[in-house]
């Protein structure tokens, strides 16, 4: 009789155990929705800094952004408007007189240039940062020579009283193809290009322009536009580039500069 009670009672413990694990579950959802409403409450003060920050990122567009809380939900709502573009006169009239002033010395440096620009020596192309005038380095020095040649000289001096006028930074580069050279006066392609754009640099400043425009970099053949796998495209890698740089830097896009043809002012 009393074992009989005695399992009465286990049986009678062991339905109450549920609410265990049942108020565990209450606990661990009241947390959940403590966590969920934390997450809710939103900084309006980091809103208003995003906003400030898009807004100067882009400086000729007008974003706004609202950040005032939904009554119902006191959650910031952030709505983009369509910007605006705020267009400064005087600023697109300086742009369009920088890219004219460009496009008139391309064409004018094509001309300076000559026979070396129809029989494609001379590369002259408009770009983001300006003008870039590819020369093969065949038409200005011998092979493995930093001296300029008497018909580079005069090619070159013609290119610089074009652009003594003018206030554009200059940038001259000097580049080899991947051939080793190890001579007393150049152990390397390193010194080779960087001679190169010396030796361009000093012909503009002995014709006028001024030496704070000017600078000279040799990049050896880091920097190659062929594959360096035959003569033809080695002979391509080995050139000096003169860069004109514009001092608005939205240009247009790299496009080749054409001569003007006949007829036409």
């Amino acid at each position: 009789m009393s074992r009989r009670r005695k399992n009465n009672e286990e049986e009678h413990e062991n339905l109450d155990r549920w609410l265990v694990s049942y108020a565990d579950f209450i606990t661990l959802l009241f947390a959940f929705f403590v966590v969920m409403y934390a997450l809710s409450v939103v900084n309006e003060g980091k809103y208003r800094l995003l906003s400030n920050s898009i807004v100067a990122a882009f400086n000729k567009s007008v974003i706004t952004v609202d950040v005032t809380p939904i009554a119902s939900q006191g959650v910031p709502q952030i709505m983009l408007n369509k910007p605006s573009i705020a267009i400064n006169p005087k600023y697109e009239e300086e742009k369009r007189q920088t890219k004219g002033k460009m496009r008139n010395i391309a064409r004018e440096v094509i001309d300076a240039l000559g026979p070396l620009a129809k029989d494609g020596q001379v590369k002259v192309t408009e770009g983001l940062l300006g003008i870039t005038i590819e020369i093969n380095a065949s038409v200005l020095f011998s092979p493995g020579e930093a001296k300029l040649a008497p018909i580079a000289v005069n090619a070159l001096s013609a290119v610089a009283q074009l652009i003594s006028p003018i206030d554009f930074p200059i940038v001259v580069e000097g580049h080899t193809d991947n051939v080793p050279i190890r001579t007393e006066q150049f152990p390397s392609n390193w010194e080779l290009s960087g001679a190169r754009a010396s030796s361009v640099v000093r012909l503009f400043i002995d014709n006028g322009v001024a030496p704070s425009r000017l600078t000279a970099t040799g990049y050896a053949d880091q920097r190659p536009v062929a594959d360096n796998e035959s003569a033809e495209s080695r002979q391509r890698n080995r050139r000096v580039a003169i860069n004109i740089e514009s001092k608005t830097p939205d240009t247009l896009a790299d496009v080749p500069v054409l001569p003007k043809p006949e007829g036409q002012p």
